[in-house]
């Protein structure tokens, strides 16, 4: 088999990814319009980056994201761990080697000779990604549905607690896709890879 022919992502990864990516830009346009109609602090987002044009617009936009974000996500995960590949990809993971990594990257010297192969800092974001994916769908619980959720209300602390939690949540993921958008483009190889799979 040659190197052009190796897969290197699955159809349902392809996919998943794709829905989620797509899931992701809504909830969080939609998601500012809303913080717009009462912001925690004292800033708003622009108009023109937002999605719904109304509160109630964007309430629509933003649930009928939840809904393939929450899907999507439970097909991501039960596949990654069905076929073992949580497990291939991203471990094992040691503080050492994301710092050995990292600075690697930072002197331009991280390979991606091997696009099968994460290195210890994509395992790292990926990760993080999965877990900020998953607090984001539990403080969204509580914001949509807090009296039907009490316990986990409390764990985040009370109704403000949780759109703290679920505003802070939504920078971490802003921030992920803006750094994963960046190294795509500086290798744009993995574009590609994730288009084709092969």
């Amino acid at each position: 088999m040659t190197a052009a022919t190796l897969t290197i992502h699955p159809v349902w990864l392809r996919a998943t990814h794709w829905l989620n990516a797509l899931a992701v830009v809504i909830m969080t346009m939609s998601g500012w319009r809303i913080y717009n109609a009462s912001p925690l602090f004292d800033f708003k987002f622009a108009k023109e980056i937002t999605l719904g044009g109304w509160l109630g617009g964007a309430i629509q936009w933003h649930f009928a994201a939840m809904w393939l974000l929450a899907a999507n996500g439970l097909v991501y995960l039960l596949c990654n761990v069905g076929t073992g590949r949580i497990v291939r990809k991203f471990f094992p993971l040691s503080p050492r080697a994301i710092i050995a990594d990292l600075l690697a990257a930072f002197r331009g010297q991280l390979s991606h000779a091997d696009l099968r192969q994460y290195n210890a800092v994509q395992r790292a974001a990926y990760l993080f990604a999965i877990v900020d994916a998953v607090l984001l769908v539990l403080s969204g619980l509580v914001l949509w549905k807090s009296v039907q959720f009490p316990l986990l209300r409390e764990l985040l602390g009370g109704y403000e607690g949780a759109r703290l939690v679920h505003f802070f949540a939504m920078a971490a993921m802003v921030a992920f896709v803006m750094v994963h958008l960046a190294m795509t483009a500086m290798v744009p190889r993995t574009l590609l890879a994730m288009i084709r799979g092969r």
